[in-house]
């Protein structure tokens, strides 16, 4: 069997039902993996008819090879430590093959990615997507040489470095450097294409399929945001958090879910208020945009697969693209909720938490609705606020200029402009003022959960920005017990005034004062390492098991 196709078979055990292993296993693995809650996740597919189903099992199918792909992106080398380890039917091997899989090669996520396996040495920054043998000085030199267009096309997200003949860089697209992955991948697109009775689905499939030839994601984009169907995929090269030294490669991922219209409804009404929160943004006004792009749709969706870099270490709740800032201006941005991944992480994680770190008259108002809404408007005010720039009278994105620092800071930029949003709606009356200290308490107990990610994820880095810069305004302060508070009459001031900073410093692409700057709050203060600790006990998250996609599409 060719190397490809036995990875193909194995990489879907890290998004399935593992089985047990045949004897216990080395503590320290088997305790690593322990952070992660194994939840069952299912979906309710009874409605659709048939057909949809088995387009939905090619959707599966496709994402399953998206899954192998990104494996790569992480480390050329992975093919092969997958293999090997797989190889190991012991049960030491059986905990390393499993915490592999969770963690999508051999560095923990949530310890700063230190390597687990013998012989494995400092996760590469630039992951699959550069020259081994490169520097980051010399890749980013070398950009500096290419002309414009050409410049584009190396730093955007669609194509890998590497080295000619000649050993002089080269720009290759993804769908030269991974054909075989994604010419499989768009058969199955394809085919699920051809088997649903939904024309947006239809065209969304069918279009992603060409852009795996063609490397061009614009009309695919276009195309997923017009998508209104029952069925919710979201399949492609997205996020850039992988490449840690730009932030300009993206990773391919997968999450399929199923439309939730009834829910989906409801929340229409948020999409409305985005121009109003544009307007009012704590920002120069020269620094606001007059209008948005587009209608920026809201789907809430149950999850029945994720794969890749949806899937790898601490998984996704809810998410905002695309990427691509032509889609954003012309279409805006649609957010998806997923929401029977945000109930789990709400059960196993952040209740546990709120006992541990919050005093208790500040724990009785964390609730799941504020915990559900702040992510809406996390992934709302993704679209808000700075994207395309002027620096130096030239046009440019916030992404190009704050490269590796991009993510976190606009990862602050969504939770804190978020919350800011919250109280804004609630001054307006379109959220109850009835909920006002629950969102705030309720954002103090989640930032406990996203610190124990690890500081190699941009989540958690834009959180300790977030944290400390409330503690030195006093909005959240300590009891005499350790225990946490929000401090009501502090609080609003000092979520407007971090909004403001955050965003003033994007608009400006001012790379060396973002960079020093969160490098200064990032580091985590005892009082709170000291709370964290106690968390010991808690899962750091969920480790999603989807029982319906293995019913749908068995392997």
């Amino acid at each position: 069997m060719r190397l490809k196709q036995l990875i193909y078979l194995l990489i879907p055990l890290s998004t399935s039902v593992v089985a047990a292993p045949p004897a216990p296993a080395p503590d320290p693995l088997l305790a690593s993996a322990a952070r992660f809650a194994p939840v069952e996740i299912r979906a309710d597919v009874a409605r659709l008819p048939d057909r949809e189903r088995q387009s939905l099992a090619k959707m599966i199918a496709a994402a399953r090879i998206l899954d192998s792909l990104f494996l790569r992106q992480v480390s050329p080398e992975n093919g092969a430590r997958l293999l090997a380890l797989a190889a190991d039917h012991t049960a030491a091997g059986w905990a390393r093959l499993d915490y592999f899989l969770i963690n999508k090669g051999p560095w923990s996520r949530l310890d700063r990615d230190a390597p687990f396996l013998a012989g494995v040495g400092a996760k590469p920054p630039q992951a699959g997507f550069y020259p081994a043998d490169a520097t980051r000085a010399e890749v980013d030199a070398w950009f500096r040489t290419l002309d414009p267009p050409a410049r584009e096309q190396a730093t955007g997200f669609f194509t890998t470095i590497r080295r000619d003949q000649k050993g002089a860089l080269v720009a290759v697209p993804y769908s030269l450097e991974y054909q075989g992955e994604l010419t499989v991948a768009a058969r199955y697109l394809r085919e699920a294409a051809s088997l649903t009775a939904q024309p947006t689905l239809r065209t969304y499939l069918e279009q992603r399929a060409d852009a795996f030839r063609s490397d061009d994601y614009y009309a695919s984009d276009m195309a997923w945001m017009d998508l209104d169907a029952t069925i919710e995929p979201t399949i492609g090269p997205y996020e850039t958090y992988e490449d840690g030294w730009f932030n300009y490669k993206a990773a391919f991922e997968a999450i399929i879910g199923v439309v939730d219209a009834a829910e989906t409804a409801k929340l229409t009404h948020f999409s409305a208020e985005l121009q109003y929160l544009e307007d009012h943004l704590p920002i120069e006004p020269r620094l606001r945009r007059a209008k948005l792009g587009g209608y920026s749709p809201i789907r809430l969706i149950n999850v029945i697969y994720a794969s890749g870099d949806a899937a790898q270490g601490v998984s996704l709740a809810a998410f905002n693209l695309p990427n691509d800032e032509r889609v954003v201006t012309a279409k805006g941005s649609k957010r998806v909720l997923m929401r029977n991944f945000q109930q789990a992480k709400f059960d196993k994680v952040l209740v546990p938490i709120a006992a541990i770190v919050l005093e208790p008259h500040d724990g009785a108002l964390v609730r799941f609705d504020s915990f559900f809404t702040h992510m809406l408007m996390h992934e709302l005010m993704h679209g808000l606020g700075p994207q395309t720039i002027s620096v130096a009278g030239r046009s440019s994105t916030v992404r190009q200029e704050l490269k590796e620092v991009s993510g976190e800071l606009e990862e602050a930029k969504a939770d804190i402009s978020g919350l800011w949003a919250l109280q804004q709606l609630v001054d307006k009356g379109v959220l109850s003022k009835a909920d006002e200290h629950s969102y705030y308490v309720t954002f103090l107990a989640s930032i406990f959960r996203t610190l124990r990610f690890g500081l190699s994820d941009a989540h958690a880095r834009g959180m300790t920005l977030q944290l400390n810069y409330l503690l030195d305004a006093g909005a959240v302060k300590l009891g005499s017990d350790g225990r946490c508070s929000v401090d009501f009459a502090q609080v609003r001031a000092a979520v407007e005034g971090l909004t403001r900073e955050i965003m003033t410093i994007q608009a400006a692409g001012d790379y060396p004062k973002a960079r020093d700057w969160l490098a200064r709050m990032r580091p985590i203060r005892p009082a709170m390492q000291r709370l964290i600790e106690q968390l010991g006990s808690v899962p750091v998250d969920i480790r999603p098991q989807f029982v319906t996609a293995a019913t749908i599409a068995p392997r």
